[in-house]
């Protein structure tokens, strides 16, 4: 399971609606969120800050993150089993870490700006087996400066053949057009399935080398929803 799927179960099994969480979250932080961010956490539209996923847990009851979140056994991933030199050296690049941008949490980075709505579509593309793209199928989603301003549109990605670069379950925004050149990550439409894959010369082409490219023929119905843009 996915980490806003998680979030998503244990929210239900706590009898929580969203704007109970958003409220507990605003309650106890200094940045105000609205109930579409824990719909957007939810969906794995993109990850809640530490804080706020910290919060979460707490009201949650979460005792276990690692358990919980990563189906990982704690006693083999906490400090009990360090000297003292070997926690100094755990708060060496704790440190470290945190005074470069990239790892660390700031005001400017905690600081959400939805700027609008995309579509989600609600049946995921293959990246395996091939599923059908309804165009009726979607909700509409808070975006913030994160998704690609040539964003029309998003997917779900379903099956591991875009591996290591897509993975199963991840959003990927998509910018909407009719062609791509050689190479370009696209979602296609081929016989009534919707498929994620890198264009080739009359084949789409999984990334993950277990998969056999996909022959485009003359007698096939085929059609680019548009370029993987993000």
């Amino acid at each position: 399971m996915s980490y806003g799927s998680i979030l998503a179960k244990l929210r239900k099994e706590k009898g929580y609606t969203q704007p109970e969480v958003a409220a507990y979250i605003n309650k106890n932080s200094r940045k105000k969120y609205s109930f579409t961010m824990v719909s957007h956490w939810e969906k794995d539209v993109s990850l809640p800050p530490v804080e706020k996923f910290l919060l979460m847990c707490e009201l949650y009851e979460v005792k276990d993150i690692q358990g919980t979140f990563r189906s990982i056994d704690s006693e083999y991933h906490n400090l009990s089993k360090l000297n003292e030199l070997g926690k100094s050296r755990v708060e060496e690049y704790i440190s470290l870490l945190s005074g470069n941008p990239l790892f660390s949490e700031s005001d400017k980075d905690d600081i959400e700006s939805p700027r609008g709505y995309i579509k989600l579509y609600d049946i995921p593309v293959a990246a395996g087996s091939g599923s059908f793209l309804c165009s009726e199928a979607y909700e509409e989603v808070e975006i913030d400066k994160t998704v690609p301003d040539d964003a029309d549109f998003a997917v779900r990605v379903s099956g591991d053949s875009m591996e290591p670069r897509f993975i199963d379950g991840q959003i990927v925004f998509v910018k909407e057009q009719e062609t791509l050149d050689i190479g370009e990550v696209g979602i296609f439409a081929m016989n009534g399935d919707a498929f994620i894959k890198k264009f080739g010369h009359s084949e789409l082409i999984s990334i993950n080398p277990q998969y056999e490219p996909i022959k485009i023929t003359e007698f096939d119905s085929f059609y680019v929803f548009g370029k993987v843009v993000g």
